[in-house]
């Protein structure tokens, strides 16, 4: 007979659960039973076992996915079989629970375990929790979808005020994206329990969770990187590629160090940075020289506009927002996760607080 998918999983599920029982020397006996037929639905999975004051029975919700939203739903389910078939413990399982989902659980009185090796187990006087395995089954289609360059001009526009209530029609209107990419995108953080919603829209709730998921999935690298050398000191460059741009109406802002020297000063730098289109014509017009190595420029050529959105002028050169400086330096060699930082100490979460846009494009 051919194996579900889904049998296939909840046989994992029961390998796992058992390989944390098996550390409680007392239990005696562990039973199990599959997709349970119940009044209120199938629990995935039974388990009965015996300690030496009493049989207890565990009843398992196993999920694809150990995102906020979906655990909860998970428990609310474990709620609604008790009523049909009383069991004495609630246990979720999913391939990775995340010290979020793990909170929720405890709160909510019920067990977990993943298949990462993370687990918590609290009934009778049985204690077992390991916690703080990383997930080895990093959902690459979830981030994929969430940090893709259309998916990441929605959250541009969300970080720029997350407490700003938003309709999903003047969202997608202002990322410049599909009425259909922008409710992706609001489902995505609504998995991760990051926004909240009420009768005049929705918001951004946990902007700095996002910014750090988003940061641990992004690179500067993903633009097409041009060094060159100058001549020039690094502030005379600066000065020139702004003049030069502003004249032949060519986009262009700094970011890296030369934009956290204006914005928030932290690090002193030895290389201009700037994204630029057009960058052939700029790297003419400047007199630039291409070089493998020893570069005091570095022009990237962006992988999607969206990196100017929320770009602003300090002192007469353009700056990317600080939200886009944050991500760029925090993969920056030497000292740019100090200086992103910065940024965010400074700039970012003061303006989240006082619930100022941080930016708008001029």
């Amino acid at each position: 007979m051919k194996i579900t998918q889904l049998e296939h999983d909840i046989d994992r599920f029961e390998k796992a659960l058992r390989g944390c029982l098996a550390e409680v020397p007392y239990i005696q006996a562990i039973d199990t039973e599959q997709e349970s037929m119940t009044a209120r639905g199938r629990i995935d999975l039974l388990v009965k076992l015996n300690s030496p004051d009493r049989e207890w029975i565990l009843a398992v919700e196993v999920k694809t996915s150990g995102q906020p939203r979906l655990a909860r739903e998970g428990i609310n389910q474990l709620w609604r079989y008790r009523e049909a078939l009383p069991y004495d413990y609630a246990v979720l399982a999913a391939p990775y629970i995340s010290p979020r989902t793990a909170e929720i659980c405890s709160h909510e009185g019920v067990g977990y375990v993943d298949l990462a090796g993370n687990c918590r187990l609290s009934f009778g006087q049985v204690f077992i929790q390991k916690e703080g395995r990383p997930n080895p089954f990093a959902e690459k289609r979830d981030l994929r979808s969430l940090y893709s360059p259309k998916a990441e001009r929605v959250l541009r526009v969300l970080l720029l005020n997350p407490a700003m209530r938003r309709k999903m029609e003047t969202l997608a209107e202002e990322a410049e994206v599909s009425l259909g990419q922008a409710a992706n995108v609001k489902k995505l953080l609504a998995d991760r329990e990051w926004i909240r919603v009420d009768k005049d829209g929705f918001w951004l709730s946990e902007p700095e969770a996002l910014l750090a998921e988003w940061s641990e999935n992004y690179s500067f690298r993903r633009n097409q990187v041009n060094d060159y050398y100058s001549l020039q000191s690094i502030g005379e460059i600066e000065y020139e590629l702004a003049k030069v741009c502003s004249r032949e109406s060519i986009d262009y802002a700094l970011t890296g160090f030369s934009g956290g020297t204006r914005i928030a000063p932290s690090v002193r730098h030895q290389r201009a940075m700037a994204y630029v289109d057009e960058i052939e014509r700029v790297a003419s017009l400047l007199n630039l020289k291409r070089v493998p190595s020893g570069a005091n420029v570095t022009l990237l050529a962006p992988y999607d506009a969206g990196v100017f959105n929320g770009a602003k002028e300090f002192d007469g050169t353009r700056v990317v927002s600080p939200v886009q400086l944050y991500l760029d330096l925090k993969g920056f060699r030497g000292r740019g996760a100090e200086a992103a930082e910065a940024v965010l100490e400074e700039v970012i979460r003061p303006q989240w607080q006082s619930g100022v846009r941080i930016t708008q494009r001029t």
